[in-house]
């Protein structure tokens, strides 16, 4: 089995060699919004704000700058790092963000109605909602958090900016964009993979344990793939069992019968 430190430097040659003279601006089959998920320390409490509302406000890093994690692209793995001062345009904009759980379902609250502040420092992007304690969906949001069912911050966005290293291992997030991006808590969080391609790490690792049907189909479609370089050898296949000799005709033939048919006629 090919080993990670392999297969990062097989991925970079690839890559080098697909950009030829002209860098690669952002990675190859990138989904064009990314979510990008870090580990990050939620906290959740009751305040009464200036408009005498209770509200829960919840509070954490949705991403971490200068941190590199795992992601992968069409080619193979490679470490991505968020700049410090990546936000710092976007932020300066006033984008509109709206605060859901898992990137989906109702927003809780939004940067327009001034439940969602945003800001940026050494750390991170830093995100503060104030929830509405009526509504059954934050309810159970703040009493995962609280019981720490919930940990991991995750924020979307597009890339506006970026660049690879000179080897192609590593590629850096310069600015991106926050407008009609989402942040809120999400289930797994450990810079999780996101796109197919992405996501290729966790398919190596299925791929000893994969059924049996799965695992020829999968052979078979990679046999077809033209960009491989080296043409997989062809599952075997199970001989078909022999057909089975046409059994003897037993009994009287078709022209006997019609002989014995037309004697019978004549007889009458």
């Amino acid at each position: 089995m090919t080993d990670i430190a392999t297969l990062r430097q097989q991925a970079a040659q690839a890559r080098a060699g697909a950009a030829g003279s002209t860098p690669m601006a952002v990675p190859r089959d990138r989904p064009e919004s990314p979510e990008i998920r870090f580990t990050s320390q939620l906290r959740a409490k009751k305040v009464t704000r200036d408009d005498g509302m209770d509200w829960y406000e919840v509070e954490g890093y949705a991403s971490a700058f200068e941190a590199g994690y795992e992601m992968w692209d069409m080619f193979g793995p490679y470490t991505e790092i968020v700049s410090k001062g990546a936000a710092d345009k976007t932020l300066g904009a006033d984008p509109e963000v709206v605060f859901r759980f898992n990137h989906a379902g109702t927003p809780m609250a939004s940067t327009r109605n001034d439940r969602l502040k945003l800001w940026a420092d050494d750390h991170g992007l830093g995100q503060r909602a104030w929830l509405n304690p009526k509504r059954s969906d934050v309810q159970l949001l703040v009493q995962a958090i609280e019981d720490e069912d919930v940990r991991e911050q995750s924020f979307m966005f597009r890339i506006t900016s970026g660049q690879w290293s000179p080897d192609y291992t590593e590629y850096r997030i310069q600015e991106f964009d926050l407008e009609r991006g989402d942040v809120g808590p999400v289930t797994y969080g450990a810079n999780p993979h996101t796109s197919i391609a992405a996501r290729s790490g966790e398919f190596l690792d299925l791929i000893p344990n994969l059924p049996a049907l799965v695992a020829r189909e999968a052979y078979s479609r990679l046999a077809q793939r033209s960009d491989l370089t080296t043409a997989p050898v062809p599952a075997p296949q199970t001989p078909a069992p022999a057909r089975a000799a046409a059994p003897a005709a037993k009994g009287r033939s078709i022209s006997m019968l019609r002989t014995q048919l037309l004697v019978e006629a004549d007889e009458d």
